[in-house]
């Protein structure tokens, strides 16, 4: 049951101090955090933890994090110098951990993320100006010598404070007094955002929003600093519900809260002189679970970006030089332009601007793209140094062309291109000698496919049906047209449509199959024979000695199991990055040594 929110007359006048030569008493305290047993408190002086000062200076914005290996994240910016101060504290031991000035933006609040899924830890670093930055603190058990920024965020204008819901995976932002956003807190993530409060007439908001805080039990505090207002939301399953209004009439302009635990609250005048204490009644604390550790994987090479931005690049194929594998070549299809060739030191040594092109694939001396401009197949030849020139075009009688991928029949010595459209169609061209392509089938699945790939030594066809499932086919040019939904989204968790990508390797006589889950921004390996066993589930994220961003929103993938030369011997698996960061740029590839991912498998 919810109980209602009460003022508690305990200690709701404020404590003024004296005017001079007063010394540094609870009546100074400008911020107060509870901390083991403890009281962590930012005055005039300093920082300091019970009486034993920890480090002095004009601290703004204190934030703390308990974390999960039981230590406690402390940060806070200085004012005089705009340098982010942080420590970490193990029972009563507090020691540094950086110390640096910020010169990107002018620091409004700063606010911690730990992510359990990604092991990850973060500090979101917001300005007032329209913009705001992630830096990563932590990745695994190690901390790094200084913050990395790993995403730069378009945050409203005049952005007042922040919070973040590590459960929720959300970051919350103060838009002065116009509303309160949320944002996907995850690096990789879409950065969309959810309007959780308004302004009137839309909402109840009236000040200026100095602080936010979330309390335990999920509610939301939204302070206003003047008139003095404490806002409360609620959560329920349809989000946030504004609960109720308190008028803090005996306070003139508010600037911060902190939540002392078991309901008690601390409020900070604007002048930093003042404080007052409310106790609030709380809800009962939800069980939320916590979302468990998903593998991690790192790019060890990325490909130039794309010059256009927005949705350009979508589908990798990779071509083996013979005798050199260090002259190899990355085949990537830019949706707006044509078809992107790579060395393999990421650049790009061929633009062949054909039309807009949407899947490639290789074998042999052949690489065939699904051009969209007029539902056909593009031919390439690649000669003996890896240069591609443009060959035939085969017309497709598919009304929206889409996904493609090739195949080699050893027994016929024929190969194939298959090739589907977004009516679910998918049709079986051969190619002859000469480079012409010849329709000689035609498959179905229900619904929307795009990625697919053929198993040349069994001649199986896997298409990734989006929304749905992955479905097996017999890819022989003869063989039956009927097929068999193997793996269905509603199966596992893990698997969130979209299914973009599919590819498939034998690993040491294993069968596995790769498929990316663009919905949750990974990836899984199925084992690639009946009941197809989910074998890892994993993430790429940031390559912090690098500087290489993780991937996500992944559309196509591949992976060769034959060397690409150094870093790269035992193959590489590869994939479509839909969201390229660090800097912000065009989408690209990012390229995994194949043997990492191996070691995530169960």
């Amino acid at each position: 049951m919810r109980n209602k929110m009460i003022l508690s007359a305990v200690a709701s006048s404020l404590m003024l101090l004296a005017a001079c030569g007063t010394s540094a008493t609870e009546t100074s305290v400008r911020h107060k955090v509870a901390l083991n047993n403890d009281y962590l408190k930012v005055t005039a002086d300093g920082l300091s933890l019970g009486d034993k000062r920890v480090a002095e200076g004009d601290f703004f914005h204190l934030r703390t994090l308990p974390l999960s290996n039981g230590e406690t994240l402390i940060g806070a910016m200085e004012g005089n110098t705009q340098e982010l101060v942080l420590w970490r504290a193990s029972g009563k031991a507090i020691q540094p951990v950086w110390k640096g000035e910020i010169t990107s933006r002018v620091v409004e609040d700063i606010c911690f993320y730990e992510s359990y899924e990604n092991q990850q830890l973060s500090v979101f670093l917001l300005g007032g100006r329209g913009g705001a930055e992630q830096r990563l603190l932590k990745q695994d058990e190690k901390w790094l010598k200084e913050p990395l920024v790993i995403r730069n965020m378009n945050v409203p204008f005049d952005s007042t404070a922040c919070v973040v819901s590590n459960a929720e995976q959300k970051l919350y932002v103060a838009e002065a007094d116009q509303a309160v956003w949320a944002y996907n807190a995850e690096p990789e993530v879409d950065q969309g955002r959810d309007l959780i409060a308004a302004a009137k007439p839309f909402g109840v908001i009236e000040g200026e929003v100095k602080a936010l805080e979330l309390l335990d039990d999920g509610s939301l505090l939204v302070l206003e600093e003047e008139p003095p207002r404490l806002l409360v939301y609620r959560q329920n399953e349809q989000g946030f519900k504004f609960d109720k209004a308190f008028a803090i009439d005996d306070a003139e302009a508010l600037t911060d809260v902190s939540d002392l635990g078991n309901g008690e609250l601390l409020l900070t005048e604007e002048d930093m002189t003042a404080t007052s204490k409310l106790t609030i009644d709380t809800l009962e604390s939800k069980q939320r679970s916590v979302k468990k550790p998903v593998s991690q994987v790192e790019a060890t090479l990325q490909t130039e970006p794309s010059p256009l931005r927005g949705d350009a690049i979508d589908d990798p194929a990779v071509w083996v030089h013979p005798e050199a594998p260090e002259k190899s070549r990355i085949l990537a299809t830019d949706k707006r332009t044509g078809l992107y060739v790579y060395d393999m030191s990421g650049n790009i040594v061929q633009e062949l601007p054909v039309g807009r092109l949407n899947n490639v694939d290789v074998r042999g001396s052949w690489a065939v793209a699904s051009l969209r401009d007029n539902n056909s197949l593009q031919l390439f030849d690649i000669n003996a140094d890896g240069k591609l020139s443009v060959g035939t075009n085969a017309l497709t009688d598919i009304d929206e062309i889409y996904g493609l991928c090739m195949g080699y029949n050893e027994s016929t010595e024929q190969t194939s291109v298959y090739v589907n459209g977004k009516s679910g169609v998918i049709q079986q061209f051969v190619i002859s000698n000469d480079g012409k392509m010849e329709k000689v089938r035609e498959l179905s699945v229900p619904s929307q496919p795009e990625g697919c790939v053929v198993d040349d030594k069994t001649q199986r066809l896997f298409v990734g049906e989006e929304d749905v499932a992955v479905w097996l086919f017999d890819a022989a040019a003869d063989g039956s047209t009927s097929g068999e939904a193997i793996i269905n989204v509603d199966q596992h968790e893990e698997l969130v449509d979209d299914i973009e990508g599919v590819t498939f390797a034998n690993v040491d006589g294993k069968d596995l199959l790769f498929v990316s889950s663009q919905g949750n921004d990974s990836y899984i390996v199925f084992e690639g024979q009946a009941p197809w066993p989910l074998l890892s589930h994993f993430r790429i994220r940031t390559n912090t000695e690098l500087a290489i961003d993780g991937a996500s929103e992944t559309d196509g993938i591949d992976v060769t199991t034959r060397s690409l030369g150094k870093g790269f011997e035992q193959g590489a698996f590869m994939v479509q990055d839909g969201r390229n960061r660090m800097p912000e740029a065009g989408q690209n590839l990012k390229l995994v040594p194949l043997e990492n991912i191996l070691k995530t498998i169960k």
